[in-house]
């Protein structure tokens, strides 16, 4: 019999908030949270009269719900644990719920029959204290690119992340060794969008609290050491129709060659909406320096096939395994905020019939078809969120009001900061 039930929600800046619960609550149930929560910053120096935090309104109560059935066993022994929904007092969904944003692109889009199914790929670095107390990277050093076993992972902290994986069922497709030491690779395997984003959520928090248990901490942050490469968040999206077929196939072969109508017009929102997404998918002072020309993150407001330094890259594989790739997010987005706003990028396009520019020729180092990048930071990439009307009323104006704010207070908390002091500012939570 387990001891005790963890609830979860993930909030504004990404970090998973909840109680520990007796084994009673075992089943369908709620608990009572400040909704002030999401006045927060993650230094906590102040209590921010953030939109619809209702700070100055008295700080009231708002409720997590969740249901037996998505109830999980856990890796901490004698613990269950779970993700719910966030309500006002009144009952009605929270507008700041990232996850409550999710469940409503993926309405948005059964609306036009079909089911969102998401794959996403995160990079971390892991770091270890020093003799001074400061952080520096895990010593791997014979870690390469791809590579695998003790050379590249001294410790095996991710075999003892792969082993609480399986007990714990998530589907894993791969972990890797990525190009810079010691940064790593996180892959499971497509699912329907919620249950893609709950897995990735859970497997994130559970991979840094084993490497913590380990002495390592395993970070999500874009670009934790400013002179390696940066991570980020790879979302692949793909759906299927009322018989079950994969919709952005136009037929078994893949590749630009060969797109779906749906497709189309996938791409051309993304590249429609390229600017507006950034502040949603990218919401860190350190992600707009991993967001770069010729850094294969993200940065171009582009498409293109089999080619990695492009935003949006088309499958290789057709038929069922046909897919769009986004490149432009990283981890230290809210998962469920970054998948929502891709996928509502994606449908404004298709429902409104953009027009998709052409595909990207250039190399993406030397030279590239693509004008127009996204914001130099922060603050300008707010603002390109706050202009893209279309955009914030699909993901759901009150949730991008709410960004703007607590974004821009992370702007003017950041600008003067150090790497070693930005580092700090965040990494224990990301």
């Amino acid at each position: 019999m387990p001891d005790r039930l963890r609830t979860l929600f993930i909030d504004h800046l990404s970090i998973p908030r909840g109680k520990h619960l007796p084994a009673s609550k075992i089943g369908d149930g709620s608990s009572r949270f400040a909704r002030a929560t999401f006045g927060v910053h993650y230094d906590r120096d102040l209590m921010l009269d953030a939109p619809h935090a209702m700070v100055r309104q008295g700080m009231p109560d708002m409720e997590l719900r969740w249901q037996g059935a998505e109830i999980r066993d856990s890796w901490d022994p004698g613990t269950k644990v779970v993700l719910g929904d966030l309500y006002d007092v009144d009952g009605a969904p929270l507008p700041l719920c990232p996850r409550g944003t999710l469940k409503r692109a993926v309405a948005d889009w059964a609306k036009l029959g079909l089911t969102p199914k998401l794959g996403i790929e995160l990079e971390a670095y892991a770091m270890q204290g020093d003799e001074s107390g400061q952080l520096r990277p895990y010593d791997a050093p014979g870690g390469v690119v791809y590579g695998t076993g003790p050379f590249a992972d001294p410790m095996r902290i991710n075999d003892l992340i792969w082993q609480k994986a399986d007990e714990m069922g998530f589907r894993l497709e791969m972990i890797t060794a990525e190009y810079d030491s010691p940064q790593y690779e996180y892959t499971l395997t497509f699912d329907d969008a919620l249950k893609a984003v709950d897995d990735i959520v859970l497997f994130r928090l559970m991979a840094r609290e084993i490497a913590l248990d380990h002495g390592v901490i395993l970070t999500f942050l874009p670009k934790p050491i400013p002179e390696l490469g940066g991570s980020g968040m790879h979302i692949n999206f793909s759906f299927t129709d009322a018989e079950g077929n994969n919709a952005v196939a136009s037929g078994p072969r893949g590749g630009p060659d060969h797109l779906s109508d749906l497709a189309r017009g996938c791409l051309a929102g993304l590249v429609h909406h390229h600017k507006g997404l950034a502040a949603l998918v990218s919401p860190t002072a350190g992600s707009y320096l991993r967001l770069q020309p010729a850094a294969m993150s993200g940065y171009w407001r582009n498409w293109g096939g089999d080619h990695r330094a492009v935003t949006t890259r088309v499958s290789s594989e057709g038929g069922a395994k046909a897919r769009l790739e986004h490149r432009m997010a990283d981890a230290s987005a809210n998962p469920y905020t970054a998948c929502a706003a891709v996928l509502q990028a994606a449908r404004l396009g298709f429902e409104n019939g953009y027009a998709l520019p052409p595909m990207e020729t250039g190399d993406g180092f030397d030279r590239t078809d693509a004008r127009e990048g996204v914001a130099p930071n922060l603050r300008r990439a707010v603002q390109d969120m706050v202009a893209d009307g279309a955009l914030t009323a699909a993901v759901g104006s009150e949730l991008c009001a709410h960004q703007a704010y607590m974004k821009e207070q992370e702007f003017r908390k950041t600008r003067d900061l150090e790497p070693n002091a930005l580092l700090d500012f965040y990494v224990w939570f990301v």
